[in-house]
């Protein structure tokens, strides 16, 4: 062999030797305080000379990886504020309750001493999340369905790394953050959307409690009966959330879609059938708070003080009746012409040009490994996306109906099982507002929407 291949095989060698180790360090393979192997079995491993070990260790030394103890060997140092690898992560504050990730990161930092977690609360405005990417501001997001479609919406899906799908996650899952063949997000935790219950509202009046053959006048009759004039009211949501009103457009049982004409047709359609539906409710004299709907956690704070019998809500939201000093439980929606309920996901997504893209993707793994999920399930009512983690039935099980999700996933849909984009849901919102609102006639509701589907980009009718 040459001198030149000698030369080459030896830095091949060494390059080898100490990529494994800060990769070892940097992934948590080893704690701070631990020792790398000794300088001989390094030296047989690697087939280097002492000599050369030395030069190589020297360099993690240089870079603030390990400390040289005098006649003991090579320790793992804690690393300083500048030697660590920092990611930004983009996240929804709510998550905090929703997801235990305070102490999920916390465990990670232990596991990865090298590697910081910069949590950045984001919002859920449309573009915010796109404006972040493009600007480089993130290098990780947790993000909700609806956030996931605006991106695909504005054509800027590729600012997120394609993933492996997670082969112990629930299958369905993938369908929330999939484009074309590539799986963008990594599911991390789920929920339906669902109905809660005080059960001793319903005990007090020998109610049967809500089951799958609830119809929406189901609800209404029984809402009606547990309402008590100046102290409760029978049922509540928050009218006007995403999450809330389009589950009534897809409990229409159709989809919107163009004709042969290239034009959408509402009327003489069940398609509006859901938005009929809400009317009927909000106008029940009695047994829904027209006036408070002012948020989705207005619904759970009077329902934990026992002043609404059911809400629409989700195993997110119940977190916060943790505490609450009264029995509850879940139960499925009530259906229409369909059963279907909304299922929220939340992803985990890698900025394709982040600088520190391993490291981010070491954060996604840990968050969907069975210990985080098992963490999830244990501290949450928060549905874990890894399957066998979810379907931990701890002692006891509270609510006592929490796994009831399994026999709904068939009914499970997405914002875009509507068949329309988000901007022409919050432009049909607008619409159904002036209806509910006794300002506009069903025929005049039918007329308004079918001219405002068929605008074209510039804003002329088709």
């Amino acid at each position: 062999m040459s001198d030149k291949q000698s030369r080459k095989t030896f830095r091949k060698r060494l390059e080898e030797m100490i990529g494994m180790l800060r990769e070892q360090i940097m992934a948590g393979h080893y704690a701070v305080g631990d020792y790398l192997p000794s300088e001989l079995d390094l030296s047989l491993k690697f087939q280097l000379s002492n000599n050369s070990v030395r030069k190589g260790l020297n360099i993690l030394v240089e870079e603030g990886l390990v400390e040289k103890i005098p006649r003991v060997g090579n320790r793992i140092k804690a690393p300083s504020s500048e030697d660590q690898i920092v990611i930004r992560l983009g996240y929804y504050p709510i998550i905090d309750s929703q997801g235990e990730l305070p102490y999920l990161l916390n465990e990670f930092q232990k596991r990865h001493p090298h590697i910081r977690v910069e949590p950045i609360q984001i919002s859920d405005a449309r573009g915010y999340v796109r404006d972040l990417l493009a600007h480089d501001m993130l290098d990780m997001i947790m993000m909700n369905t609806y956030l996931y479609q605006d991106l695909i919406e504005e054509q800027a899906v590729e600012l997120l790394e394609p993933q492996e799908p997670f082969e112990e996650m629930y299958p369905f899952l993938r369908k929330a953050f999939q484009y074309k063949d590539g799986l963008y997000a990594q599911p991390f935790i789920f929920s339906p959307v669902i109905l809660c219950y005080n059960r001793e509202h319903f005990a007090e009046l020998q109610l049967p409690e809500p089951d799958s053959s609830w119809t929406w006048d189901d609800l209404i009759a029984t809402a009606s009966k547990l309402t008590i004039q100046n102290e409760r009211f029978g049922f509540y949501y928050h009218l006007l959330s995403p999450n809330r009103w389009i589950l009534f457009l897809l409990q229409s049982g159709e989809v919107f879609r163009r004709d042969e004409d290239g034009r959408y047709r509402v009327h003489e359609t069940r398609l509006l059938d859901g938005i009929e539906k809400v009317r009927d409710i909000v106008y029940q004299p009695g047994v829904y708070p027209l006036l408070l709907s002012a948020s989705n956690n207005e619904a759970e704070r009077l329902f934990k003080e026992q002043q609404v019998s059911i809400i629409i809500t989700t195993y997110f939201s119940i977190n916060s009746l943790k505490e609450a000093d009264f029995e509850f439980d879940v139960a499925p929606l009530p259906h229409l012409n369909s059963f279907n309920t909304l299922n929220l996901t939340i992803g985990l997504a890698i900025h394709k040009r982040s600088k520190v893209k391993a490291a981010a993707k070491q954060l996604v793994d840990f968050l969907v490994s069975d210990e985080a999920q098992r963490i999830v399930r244990k501290e949450t009512f928060s549905i874990p996306a890894h399957k066998q983690a979810a379907q931990w039935t701890g002692v006891p099980v509270y609510p006592s109906r929490y796994q009831m999700y399994k026999e709904i996933i068939p009914s499970f849909s997405t914002f875009t099982d509507t068949g329309l984009t988000l901007k022409q849901l919050e432009d049909m919102l607008s619409e159904c507002k002036l209806y509910w609102s006794g300002l506009r006639s069903k025929e005049k509701l039918v007329a308004s929407i079918e001219a405002l589907l068929n605008q074209d980009r510039a804003g002329r009718n088709s």
